[in-house]
């Protein structure tokens, strides 16, 4: 089956490229060894420093929760994807995930790109925010289509009748059976296509995250970080997780993700502390680089979570025939949303 193609672990080594080149970029653009005090509170590099690696080990055992308890729906029954309950819980992981976009990686790429210190800059002249948050979220749509689509003639050509010598059609058997093979192969292409690009979107939002705590030196300001980063890593990974349990992956393949998800957080942690002395996020180049990829992962997070999170789900014929369903998922859609979005106090 052209299913077997589709092979995760083809795929991991360009979002490790990814990742890789993303860090010397936001790093390299914010070398610029600055000598004035942060603004808003006082310097203590020792304390900072154990409130950063209390974050480091927080942050991680947080992804490791939310983004394992959905994949051990495997081992224990009522976390399975067939069952009510893991429809509400990811409607929760969507409300988690659409706030992260518009209230946290959004109005954070606004803010770079707007920065009075990009004055003389084309940039502050333009709603480029908007712009390549838009850019993501239609460059999102097409590989989801074009990925879903592709894959979808593919199985239906193998699954076209046979014709004998004499020209004579048969059905291949059970047509009835194979058109439901190949429905249930392209949902399970589309949730791995969709839990690869949401990985993406996640990644690249959760190095810059990381990396701005691991450069600050300002203990008022890393502290309420660390609450409302674990909370934010918990529900992301949780949505996350969900999206790799529907895709049906090999064991070695889904923790490889779930690993690499719970990893890029405290990674760019440790990778802000080692550069603490020499990165300014202040620096125009610094404030381009983050800003641009700031407003691609809100767009990637935005699109994922409308469409292929809410849409497929609510719009789906278990959830309408079901208004218990249909009122718990509302209900923890709104509060997702909401709790997400009271972390912006803190964040």
């Amino acid at each position: 089956m052209a299913m077997a193609d589709f092979k995760l672990h083809r795929l991991l080594p360009a979002f490790l490229s990814l990742f890789i080149l993303l860090i010397p970029s936001v790093i390299a653009a914010g070398c610029q060894c600055p000598e004035e005090e942060e603004d808003g509170g006082v310097r203590n590099k020792t304390l900072a420093l154990k409130y950063k690696i209390v974050a480091i080990a927080t942050i991680l055992l947080a992804g490791i929760l939310g983004v394992f308890i959905p994949l051990l729906g495997r081992a224990l029954p009522a976390l399975s994807p067939d069952k009510d309950i893991f429809f509400v819980v990811k409607a929760f992981a969507a409300g988690v995930i659409l706030a992260t976009g518009f209230i946290h990686v959004l109005p954070d790429a606004y803010e770079n790109l707007t920065s009075p210190k990009l004055k003389q800059n084309p940039w502050a002249k333009f709603p480029f925010t908007g712009l390549v948050s838009m850019v993501a979220a239609i460059a999102t749509l097409m590989v989801d289509a074009g990925a879903s689509s592709y894959f979808t003639r593919l199985n239906l050509n193998k699954a076209q009748p046979e014709t004998d010598g004499d020209g004579e059609m048969h059905p291949a058997c059970h047509a009835h059976g194979s058109a439901k093979v190949v429905g249930s192969s392209t949902e399970i292409l589309r949730h791995r296509v969709i839990s690869q690009v949401l990985e993406l979107g996640i990644v690249v939002h959760s190095v810059i995250i990381g990396i701005g705590m691991g450069v600050s030196e300002t203990p008022s300001t890393i502290k309420p970080l660390v609450a409302a980063i674990t909370f934010h890593q918990l529900f992301e990974g949780m949505g996350l997780g969900g999206c790799i349990a529907q895709a049906k992956l090999r064991t070695r393949a889904a923790v490889i993700m779930a690993v690499f998800f719970c990893l890029t957080t405290p990674i760019g942690i440790a990778i802000g502390i080692g550069v603490t002395n020499s990165y300014d996020e202040d620096s125009p180049k610094a404030l381009i680089v983050e800003g641009i990829l700031n407003a691609a992962s809100a767009g990637i997070l935005i699109y994922m979570a409308l469409v292929d999170f809410l849409a497929a789900d609510f719009m789906s014929l278990r959830m309408q025939s079901n208004a218990k369903l249909q009122f718990f998922a509302n209900v923890a859609l709104i509060l997702g949303a909401a709790l997400m979005s009271l972390l912006a106090i803190w964040a």
